[in-house]
């Protein structure tokens, strides 16, 4: 199953938790959905804070990206920060590949920034590649978008481009048109075709 696919079955934009996923919840308070989506869009805005407020923030580091997660997701999950070790069907990656799926992403993206010219068109084109292998890898058990989102942000502020739009920065944890696009351009990517990617993160 592709990346995009799990469009089809995260209805609430969260990947499905297996038993022991589930048991790390640590708010004690918090016993509904609504609850949930609440404390965790507060955890996230907390960690996009952290994150932006470190003017030198450069995620290209197996650590960096785990250490994002946990600013994201360390009150909500006791996992936040750990990788996944189970499969999940929205990606196509065996758990115990993720160390070195992101050891190689985060080689091959250095290596990619060095040999390209560093014009606007090819950095884009990296942090895009950057995106959607990340997302495809899904390194967490839970909150792979929203995390490879701001981890792609970072990255262009650390290149010195402007951050990416993402669909004129529409919600795209619920379902909509913005998600939907979302989801349809990583089915693209995942096909290997990145312009609908590439034109959606700007528009």
């Amino acid at each position: 199953m592709t990346s995009a696919d799990e469009g089809a079955r995260e209805t609430d934009g969260a990947t499905p938790l297996d038993d022991d996923e589930a048991k790390g919840l640590i708010p004690g308070n918090v016993t509904t959905k609504s609850e949930l989506n609440a404390w965790e869009a507060l955890n996230v805005a907390n960690g996009q804070e952290w994150a932006f407020s470190r003017n030198a923030t450069d995620p290209l580091s197996v650590e960096a990206l785990r250490e994002l997660h946990r600013r994201m997701f360390g009150e909500t999950w006791k996992w936040a920060g750990r990788f996944r070790s189970s499969d999940k069907n929205v990606s196509p990656y065996h758990w115990s590949q993720v160390p070195t799926l992101l050891h190689d992403l985060v080689r091959d993206t250095r290596a990619q920034y060095d040999a390209s010219p560093k014009t606007p068109e090819a950095l884009d084109e990296i942090a895009v590649r950057f995106h959607h292998r990340l997302v495809r890898i899904h390194p967490w058990p839970n909150g792979n978008g929203r995390h490879a989102r701001l981890a792609t942000d970072l990255l262009s502020r650390h290149w010195g481009r402007p951050l990416f739009t993402w669909g004129s920065n529409s919600d795209l944890i619920s379902q909509g048109t913005a998600r939907t696009r979302y989801l349809t351009a990583l089915r693209a990517a995942d096909g290997g075709n990145f312009e609908p990617l590439l034109e959606f993160v700007r528009s």
